[in-house]
């Protein structure tokens, strides 16, 4: 038997297949290795019935071997039938276990000890051998799987699907026509779902064919339940059956060996490639998911191009027409010279290879701004990132001050916090003169920052910069920051984990960049809590100016992230700039004041220990309810009502109580919405004034409902009402019709009357004046930024 090729072609996925049909044509020598005993083992690996996209819609197809969207088992009896038509050369059960360099060619040894030899080398080997586990103790035993076959196989059963992406949502469609499926998900989004699947998965959770668990993380599994770790607290769920669909890691140990190259040691780092898809070793070649490129269409088109680069030649990108036209602002350029452009000045995509950058480029949006456009503004509910092509923008630090700014130049971004946090925006953004910017969307800017270690660290070091500068030491210079930013971390914390204890030494200072925490104090076996800070705030700075050990515990009220400031680089600022030292020691003796006031109030600490229990920290507004005022007429709950087509958007009686305060069940207009993070069609925002309100647009999918700790959004239809209010006091209840129409439920909760004259009704129509809505601080009564 021949053993010597041009080309050796390792795995016959798509890649591998295309590249096999494409040296078939073109007369070179060529041998497909198989380790499976069936061609196209990744399509068989789906489950039966899948139907396979032919996505990117818009991306021609170059490959020897046909392809349109179709059934999985449409597909594979149409490439099975063609692969011998085509002269594709293939081995199945031919499992390469060692790709060795050897006088400028290669030598490729199976498992069974038979030996390859080629001139060249095209790994296409996917990555179905490595699948990511889910981390639970070797001793558990629920009944758990990475992989489903057929859908129709399970019927009648409680199943769980754990993960975001296709396999994921395609599994969880697939088991719900004949069972109860839930989907469990790491985050509020599908970040790496095609949107047909996202579209498809969203429908179905709208419908409650499928039961969605938002922000999850597996903590245990048994053989009758699994329990996840929530926002709602511990969410246990009785199943059946879990199925685990965490996508897969390259075989780094093998790659490796063979000498391919990682820009990090990231498990999910793509490999280092040229743009023709070589590696560091001349010859060896990677194409299809292993490079990144797991859709079926890209990779058919790789496997097609890696041939022709070997034959000698060059091909353009397969999508330039649609990006010249996309990009036609800048000119007339090629693919290629816009990427060198971009690398070289763009420093955060610099350390991007050309195929990774590439598709930057074809999912980001192109901006060219006149001077004074305005990019975003202040309060925006936007998180994508913002990179500067052309010219420069100004930041409006100050809104009651436009000429408070600071300038960005060509090469820089903004917009990181948004993408962190899900935040609003924190200033307005302006073009300060001309400029190009290319936006590139959160979804994208999240899977970079998984796989590409440099790209997550410039961008937690850019946002701890701007966050010192703006919460710590607004003057400061930039240089004199370094030293503070190099030695500072990002850290999480989750609800009720501590920071540091009373007696702790002081080693740090905590920056909160998201969340809340309480800060508490032992008095006798009693523990008195003096006060919070919320995100925007620091802790524990009076250790580091009296340097003494900790006088309080500080603790997380709701899940934190902070920038831990270490003592050694914190002191040596404050020695370095005198502003900044007046300032802390003026913050570090009012703490002290009020500290000992509120010490003295045993009623106010115990009053404020109830509210940041209940998360009122993590609000802007909040209704409170006097019970010493209170009748119980039910006033307030009828005027929401009469004001919002027979729905009202609160529960007077239900919500906890302390004291004489009662805060009923209606929305606290959050800091950091949960409910806005996960809403299809963006029907949630928040006004300039900050309430959170729902529009028109909202589909009645009940993701915001899910992801709301408080339980204040309900899934209601409007009801004829009439709004007479006095009609109401004098006939009753009558004046509600019990028949809603005809309109599918929606989303409903309190928008604080945005658009009524006079503010919310339920304060309005209180006789007594016992309900009024207020910020959180005032509720409280506490400084902004406590020790």
């Amino acid at each position: 038997m021949h053993n010597e090729f041009e080309v050796a072609i390792v795995g016959s996925g798509p890649a591998g297949l295309s590249a096999g049909a494409r040296a078939a044509a073109t007369g070179m020598t060529h041998l497909v290795l198989e380790s499976s005993d069936q061609i196209a083992n990744s399509i068989v690996r789906y489950q039966r019935g899948k139907w396979v996209m032919a996505f990117p819609t818009g991306l021609p197809l170059r490959s020897d071997l046909s392809f349109e969207a179709a059934s999985r088992e449409s597909v594979l009896e149409h490439w099975s039938a063609h692969t011998d038509a085509l002269g594709i050369n293939i081995r199945c059960r031919a499992e390469v276990v060692q790709v060795r360099s050897e006088n400028g060619g290669f030598h490729l040894i199976q498992r069974d000890g038979a030996v390859i030899s080629a001139q060249r080398v095209i790994l296409a080997i996917g990555l179905q051998g490595n699948i990511n586990k889910l981390d639970l103790s070797a001793h558990h035993s629920a009944p758990l799987q990475y992989h489903l076959d057929d859908p129709a196989a399970y019927q009648s059963q409680r199943i769980v699907v754990i993960g975001a992406g296709d396999s994921a949502i395609e599994n969880a469609l697939g088991l719900a026509t004949h069972n109860t499926v839930y989907l469990a998900n790491r985050g509020g989004e599908f970040p790496g779902a095609k949107p047909a699947n996202e579209q498809a998965i969203l429908a179905a959770i709208e419908c409650g064919d499928v039961v969605p668990i938002w922000h999850a993380s597996v903590i245990q599994a048994n053989e009758t339940s699994i329990q996840f770790k929530t926002p709602k607290g511990k969410t246990v769920i009785e199943c059946d059956r879990v199925i685990a669909r965490l996508g897969a890691t390259p075989p780094r140990l093998f790659l490796q060996a063979c000498g391919v190259t990682f820009p990090s040691e990231d498990s999910n780092a793509l490999p280092e490639l040229s743009p023709h898809y070589e590696t560091r070793v001349p010859g060896l070649f990677i194409v299809g998911s292993l490079a990144g490129y797991p859709l079926i269409k890209q990779a058919l088109n790789q496997g097609y191009e890696v041939i022709e680069h070997l034959r000698g030649n060059t091909l353009a990108p397969a999508d330039e027409p649609l990006l010249k036209e996309k990009f036609s602002a800048l000119g007339t350029f090629s693919i290629a010279s816009l990427l060198d452009r971009v690398a070289a000045d763009i420093p955060l995509f610099g350390q991007l290879n050309p195929l990774v950058l590439h598709d930057v480029l074809a999912e980001s949006t192109l901006h060219v701004l006149s001077e004074g456009e305005i990019v975003f503004e202040r309060n925006d509910y936007t998180n994508s990132l913002f990179a500067i092509f052309e010219g420069s923008v100004a930041v409006l630090v100050d809104p009651d001050n436009p000429s408070h700014r600071v300038i960005l130049g060509q090469g820089g971004f903004f917009g990181e916090m948004g993408l962190i946090s899900g935040r609003r925006r924190s200033a307005t953004v302006i073009a300060d003169q001309r400029c190009v910017l290319f936006e590139v969307p959160r979804r994208l800017m999240l899977k970079l920052c998984e796989s590409v270690h440099d790209i997550k660290r410039e961008i937690d070091r850019t946002a701890m910069l701007r966050e010192i500068t703006t919460h710590i030491a607004p003057t400061a210079e930039p240089a004199a920051l370094a030293n503070v930013v190099e030695h500072a971390s990002i850290e999480s914390y989750s609800a009720g984990t501590v920071l540091f204890r009373e007696g702790d030494e002081g080693d740090a200072l905590y920056l909160l960049r998201k969340g809340s925490v309480a800060i508490c104090r032992k008095i006798g076996t009693r523990e008195v809590t003096l006060s919070y800070a919320r995100a925007g705030h620091y802790v524990g700075e009076m250790a580091l100016v009296s340097q003494t050990p900790r006088s309080a515990t500080v603790k997380a009220v709701v899940d934190c992230e902070v920038v831990r400031v270490s003592a050694e680089s914190f002191g040596q600022l404050m020695a370095e700039n005198a502003a900044l030292r007046t300032s802390v020691e003026n913050t570090f003796r009012q703490r002290l004041a009020a500290n000992e006031q509120i010490l003295a109030d045993q009623q106010a600490s115990d009053v404020l220990g109830f509210l940041l229990s209940q998360g009122v920290s993590e609000a802007t507004d909040i209704l409170v309810i006097d019970e010493t005022l209170c009748t119980g007429c039910n006033n307030c709950e009828v005027a929401c009502a009469m004001t919002h087509h027979g729905v009202t958007r609160l529960d007077r009686q239900n919500g906890p109580s302390f004291a004489n305060l009662h805060l009923p069940t209606s929305c606290r207009h959050c800091e950091h919405p949960y409910c806005m993070s996960d809403c299809p069609p963006d029907a949630i925002s928040r006004s300039a004034d900050g309430e959170v309100y729902i529009n028109d647009s909202c589909i009645g999918c009940g993701n915001c409902q899910q992801n709301c700790p408080y339980g204040v959004i309900q899934m209601a239809k409007e009801i004829p009402v009439q709004r007479n209010f006095l009609s109401w006091l004098l006939f009753g209840r009558s004046q509600f019709s019990d028949a809603a129409q005809d309109t599918p439920e929606r989303a409903v909760k309190c928008d604080m009357c945005l658009d009524i004259d006079g503010g919310p009704a339920c304060v309005r129509a209180c006789p007594t004046g016992a309900a009024f809505r207020t910020r959180p601080e005032m509720l409280m009564a506490v400084r902004d930024r406590p020790e």
